[in-house]
């Protein structure tokens, strides 16, 4: 069933929503400074891309301050304006019966987009060992 969802979903707004990430991830990678931003723009992309079977996790161990100090920056430059984003592009989604889960998947990416940083995107299905690095 999620590979029919994931589908639906790519047809129906999920590959420009990738596109838009993905570009994002360049120009940030491009200004070297923001790098970790881009790597977490291309991971909340991939994410994007094929949401449905997937699920956002906290990546687990311990947690330094330039994550949470660059998840705050990420929320004040770009976070907030991602996730209302997400919210006007759901709304319409769930205007149809085949949409809700559509819209339900998009407004999974508003965490992930408020505060990229520390997390990871595993399957949904089966357990989930964090790995300490």
């Amino acid at each position: 069933m999620s590979a029919i969802l994931n589908v639906i979903w790519l047809l129906f707004g999920g590959i420009w929503l990738a596109l838009g990430y993905f570009a994002a991830g360049i120009i940030c990678c491009l200004l070297i400074v923001t790098i970790p931003f881009g790597v977490a723009s291309f991971r909340i992309g991939i994410y994007a891309l094929w949401p449905f079977g997937q699920t956002v996790v906290n990546r687990g161990g311990p947690t330094n301050g330039f994550t949470a100090v660059g998840n705050v920056i990420w929320l004040l430059v770009a976070g907030i304006w991602i996730a209302i984003g997400h919210v006007l592009t759901a709304i319409p989604m769930f205007a149809s019966i085949i949409g809700i889960p559509l819209g339900i998947a998009n407004l999974k990416l508003i965490p992930v987009s408020l505060a990229p940083l520390g997390k990871v995107i595993v399957p949904s299905s089966g357990t989930y060992l964090p790995t300490y690095r």
